[in-house]
């Protein structure tokens, strides 16, 4: 006998009553006896797959949550998602598909849960969009749920030896320098040789990568919207200590499962607010002002890049990761990890310590269990932060009605404020070979669109082409503004989901080569310098959205059902249309 009523949880419909007996008969023939079979399942999901070191040891690890959920009492159900991993999709058309999986993943998660009437999940991810994308999937079903990250990768090395730049080899590696070596190889500053040792060394283990990018951010959301277990986000991926927090994971589904505590008990807008501040004292990914507002909206919550944006602009900038700082995910969990970051922020009085977490505990009685302090060079003390408001910022002006995002971590304030001329271009590609071919010039505004969720269709990310400009030394000299994304790892001063999309007539689509545009980070502003008549009077010469290839496929699909990318570039009405949840069906 099970110590818990299944008469309320959703796996008795398949595994009680005479009338089930053929369903019965499908879980014997996997092994189960008949007391796992009338325990809880517990789905066990992952996005293990071959393409990345994000994805790679996630199935291992998953043999870790099914042995707390064994000990718990449960029965675990592994199965697994799919998973696009951007650093392998960038720079190509492939890129398309990276957001788009996002909403797979969620809708993947959903539909497997429903089918076999699973009572909760635990979920485990490793690259960019599958930490959303499971956490999406959690909040919508609404299911006792526990989301663990796959961890990050250890930091490469450079050889000591003279063909490779001494900036290379004085400091950790991740994926990011090389797309930058990329550029410093076409700029003629970095050999064959030298691109061929870095490329060989730069990633040197499973996990995903290193520096404070939209996965490690994620990461660390997973923990301040109370979804993972206090500092399970923080240790590398090779570590065996992530074995423990698999296995603690799986064991605090089945407590939740017993308090009936669910997903939206967790995710609240108070919860959002705490994780949107994690994003900003850590100098997080852009990707975060995409992602919150999908994840509010599975639960019904108004939370849009306007909200996120003003955390981010009241929340002191005091963790140094790269790319905006100088150290990576390992040195972050070595400090302490997000635990003690929170603290910090508690400290200011600028975290909701009463929010539930995955361990059945509010997050103030969490951060009480922590006794470690900031160690004053990762993570600097919050009375003297790097800098006073966060490493992101959102803008709006006549460019942007609906809002665009910019970081701005380890920028200083007169690099925040940039006006120069538009040098547009209708997709990436086109100013990727601008840029490889250096048809540009120092000072100019790059406008790269037609790359918005439904006009690329696929919202594409372009490190491509900033790491590019990097590596040729003009990161700073140029600003670069599109209704497209920028990766986690970007550096310079470059903004990204500017609103309306070209696709759906927003100004951007208007721009043309020489309007003077000025961005100010500091005040929040992006504009061209045109008076509100020229912008109505081109919008009536428009030619209508830039026609696709992709006139068929999932593509197709999101390309039709996808949103504004200030509401978080979301495909369904959410949850305030539900009209039913479905653990209680």
């Amino acid at each position: 006998m099970t110590k818990f009523d299944k008469s309320k949880l959703p796996s008795r419909h398949v595994t009680e009553g005479p009338s089930r007996a053929p369903h019965r008969s499908y879980l014997y023939a996997m092994g189960l006896g008949e007391d796992e079979i009338h325990q809880p399942l517990v789905g066990v999901a992952t996005c293990w797959n071959e393409a990345a070191p994000c994805n790679i040891a996630l199935n291992r690890q998953a043999q870790a949550v099914k042995l707390g959920v064994k000990a718990a009492e449960g029965t675990p159900r592994e199965f697994t998602t799919i998973t696009v991993t951007d650093g392998m999709a960038m720079g190509h058309e492939g890129m398309r598909s990276s957001l788009a999986s996002r909403e797979a993943i969620a809708d993947t998660v959903e539909l497997t849960m429903r089918g076999h009437c699973y009572d909760a999940v635990v979920g485990l991810a490793g690259c960019d969009k599958s930490l959303p994308g499971m956490m999406m999937a959690m909040v919508r079903l609404n299911v006792p749920s526990v989301f663990i990250y796959g961890g990050s990768i250890l930091p490469g090395k450079a050889p000591q030896v003279d063909e490779i730049p001494e900036d290379f080899r004085s400091r950790d590696l991740t994926v990011q320098d090389m797309f930058e070596a990329v550029g410093r190889h076409q700029n003629h500053d970095l050999s064959d040789a030298a691109l061929a040792m870095l490329e060989r060394v730069a990633c040197p283990s499973a996990g995903a990568c290193g520096g404070q990018f939209t996965a490690n951010t994620m990461a660390c959301v997973s923990e301040a919207i109370g979804l993972a277990l206090m500092n399970s986000s923080g240790m590398p991926a090779p570590y065996e200590s992530r074995d423990q927090y698999g296995e603690a994971s799986g064991r605090a589904v089945m407590n939740l499962i017993e308090k009936n505590i669910r997903a939206r008990d967790i995710v609240t807008k108070e919860s959002l607010i705490n994780a949107a501040r994690v994003v900003a004292c850590t100098g997080g990914s852009t990707n975060a002002g995409l992602h919150l507002p999908a994840i509010a909206h599975e639960a019904g919550i108004d939370f849009n890049l306007f909200d996120v944006c003003d955390i981010f602009h009241d929340t002191p900038y005091f963790v140094d990761l790269k790319p905006g700082g100088t150290y990576v995910a390992k040195d972050l969990f070595d400090a302490g990890g997000i635990p003690v970051v929170m603290k910090e922020l508690r400290k200011a009085g600028l975290i909701y310590e009463d929010c539930m977490t995955a361990s059945g505990r509010s997050l103030g009685e969490e951060l009480d269990r922590i006794d470690r302090e900031a160690d004053g060079k990762v993570i600097y003390s919050i009375d003297t932060p790097i800098t006073k408001t966060g490493g992101v910022v959102g803008l709006k002006g006549n460019i942007a009605p609906e809002g665009a995002i910019v970081k701005v971590a380890g920028m200083a304030a007169e690099q925040q404020v940039f006006t120069g001329p538009a040098r547009v271009f209708e997709c990436e590609e086109d100013a990727f070979e601008a840029v490889q071919n250096r048809g540009y010039e120092e000072g100019e505004v790059i406008v790269i669109r037609n790359e918005g969720p439904s006009g690329g269709p696929g919202m594409r990310e372009m490190l491509a082409t900033t790491a590019a400009l990097s590596g040729q030394g003009m990161g700073k000299k140029v600003a670069l503004i599109t209704d497209g994304r920028f990766s986690g790892a970007t550096r310079g001063f470059c903004v990204g989901h500017v609103g309306p999309e070209a696709a759906h007539g927003g100004p951007i689509a208007l721009l043309k080569n020489g309007d003077m545009i000025t961005i100010d980070a500091i005040k929040g502003t992006i504009d061209v310098d045109l008076p509100e008549a020229e912008l109505e009077a081109r919008k009536a010469d428009w030619a209508g959205p830039k026609d696709t290839i992709y006139a068929s496929g999932a593509l197709w699909k999101y390309a039709q059902l996808v949103g504004s990318t200030y509401l978080g570039a979301v495909t369904h009405p959410g949850g305030k249309a539900e009209k039913h949840v479905y653990a209680d069906l």
